[in-house]
């Protein structure tokens, strides 16, 4: 993988200036693990903000589940 396609990938998965630097440096010095960790944590970062997300949709649903009930009812 070229450190451009390194860089576009983390672009495109929403990742800081910081953390693709970070990356990067990790991708010249072949810390393959130490990469491996930071896209784990981002990974993670996200699935938790995607939960986050789903607890409020969720809400919504139910409120307008509930209003529609009232509304026939």
């Amino acid at each position: 993988m070229t450190e451009e396609q390194l860089i576009q990938c983390l672009k495109d998965a929403g990742c800081d200036k910081k953390t693709i630097t970070c990356c990067c440096s990790c991708l010249s010095q072949d810390e393959k693990q130490r990469l491996e960790q930071l896209i784990k944590k981002h990974r993670c970062e996200l699935v938790c903000k995607m939960h986050e997300d789903q607890k409020m949709i969720d809400c919504l649903d139910y409120l307008m589940y509930q209003l529609k009930k009232e509304r026939k009812g």
